[in-house]
């Protein structure tokens, strides 16, 4: 199933995510599909590290693109263990200084239930004044059991090759 976020607003994002396959207009899904897994020629920036647990809302440090700037990126969510009846929320802000996110996220993830990875693309080219990203999260759990939610979960901005 193909999902397409848009907002039609001057200067805001186009973005796509697909579970297990990715496109976006000007962006070659093939290219898309290799850069989901490291290699040594992919610029891997760690926005949440890999494993990081969340048992309450939460955010990562402050993230410089450098050269990565004003360019498609790949955000890849990984979540590598979960317990039941539970949800995570992960967004992406923006910052031109590193330490003004704004109220606004760049982009957010459907809420995940389940371990898996969920690749987006996200177009900066059509926002050249951020400069810093930062990971954000929102958990929930319901049902029986322990009240408190708990994810393992890891975030990260990979290069996209020039199409």
């Amino acid at each position: 199933m193909v999902g397409f976020f848009w907002d039609p607003r001057p200067r805001d994002l186009v973005y796509v995510f697909f579970p297990g396959v990715l496109a976006s207009p000007g962006l070659d899904r093939s290219a898309c599909r290799l850069m989901m897994t490291s290699n040594a020629t992919t610029h891997n920036l760690v926005l949440v590290p890999a494993d990081t647990e969340a048992e309450a809302p939460g955010h990562g440090g402050s993230l410089e693109l450098g050269a990565l700037a004003g360019k498609p990126v790949l955000v890849v969510l990984r979540v590598t263990e979960v317990i039941e009846q539970e949800s995570l929320h992960v967004s992406v802000s923006g910052s031109a200084e590193g330490s003004d996110w704004g109220t606004k996220a760049l982009f957010w993830f459907p809420e995940r239930f389940y371990r898996g990875v969920t690749p987006a693309a996200l177009d900066l080219s059509q926002r050249p004044e951020v400069k810093f990203l930062q990971g954000r999260w929102e958990v929930n759990r319901w049902g029986r059991g322990t009240p408190r939610p708990h994810f393992k979960f890891g975030l990260e901005v990979q290069e996209l090759p020039p199409g």
